[in-house]
């Protein structure tokens, strides 16, 4: 694909962010847009002003980032699964075979045996309505794309951290839980069990997979994972972020991690596809991707 223009939906979020920052000024790049929500919201906005927004920038590429993480049912499958369907039908319609990118997620798998590393075509069983809803998006797209009305690919993105966490995420608000106890607001901090194994990706080698995605020869490229390939324990990753802060007192677990991920404590990714397919492979190690979410806080205070 010569430099092809691409539409941007979620650039100011978390990942979103870091993918704005990696596709801006890149010269294989032709042009890039990224309209506020104030512009078109991808939710609550009708069909005729997502087709307008197509015809007035004539993507090559489009790419979303927005989703939800938490809420009810409803909210979710609004958010994860309507939206693409929204997408498809709006590229589909104004410019058919235009490359559709998403953001899928590990919790399309549900349940993976513990030491195993998870493929594409591993067996997907959410075990929360959040990877079901993702699970669901993802199957539109490829139906969409086996029929030719777009060229789908979505990238299945672990556990995506690094600077500008959100407190959503395990890190994000471990982060600030750290920070309060260092002020003195709190003598302990307070998490949900740690034990589960994860596979925590940088938020920075995110942005470069769908800048890979973006400009990747090959059509109709499908799912591929986006991680780090390797599992460490919740336990290990929030160390890694009380030694960058210089916090040496108690982290308690206790009550229950989130719904999304109940259930499923083994999680690591098979990365060769994305090597093969995208030419890509991650730069940023845990430390350093906890350090960037300590320096990204602690500088944001000064």
């Amino acid at each position: 694909m010569t430099r092809p223009r691409v539409l941007l939906f979620g650039a100011s979020g978390f990942v979103g962010g870091a993918v704005r920052a990696a596709l801006d000024g890149d010269p294989r790049i032709g042009a890039l847009a990224c309209p506020s929500r104030a512009r078109h919201d991808l939710v609550a906005g009708d069909a005729d002003g997502l087709a307008a927004l197509l015809r007035d920038t004539m993507p090559d590429v489009v790419v979303n980032c927005t989703g939800r993480l938490s809420g009810t049912a409803a909210e979710l499958a609004e958010a994860n699964t309507v939206v693409t369907a929204k997408l498809i039908d709006a590229v589909a319609a104004v410019a058919p075979g235009a490359r559709l990118v998403r953001l899928g997620s590990a919790g399309e798998y549900g349940k993976v045996a513990h030491g195993a590393s998870v493929a594409e075509d591993h067996l997907c069983a959410p075990v929360g309505e959040y990877g079901a809803t993702h699970l669901a998006a993802t199957r539109l797209l490829q139906l969409a794309t086996a029929a030719g009305r777009v060229d789908g690919v979505t990238l299945r993105v672990f556990n995506p951290i690094g600077p500008g966490l959100h407190r959503d995420n395990l890190l994000g608000r471990a982060a600030l839980l750290i920070r309060d106890a260092l002020a003195g607001a709190s003598g302990r901090v307070p998490l949900g069990p740690l034990g589960a194994y994860r596979d925590f990706v940088d938020v920075r080698d995110v942005a470069t997979a769908v800048l890979a995605a973006a400009v990747a020869a090959e059509h109709g490229a499908g799912v591929i994972n986006i991680a780090s390939g390797r599992a460490v324990t919740a336990r290990e990753a929030v160390q890694h972020l009380a030694e960058a802060a210089g916090y040496t007192g108690a982290i308690a677990e206790q009550g229950m991690g989130p719904a999304r991920s109940a259930g499923v404590d083994w999680m690591r990714a098979d990365i060769g596809r994305a090597a093969t397919v995208l030419g890509w492979a991650p730069e940023y190690t845990l430390a350093e991707s906890v350090k960037a979410i300590w320096a990204a806080l602690d500088g944001a205070e000064r």
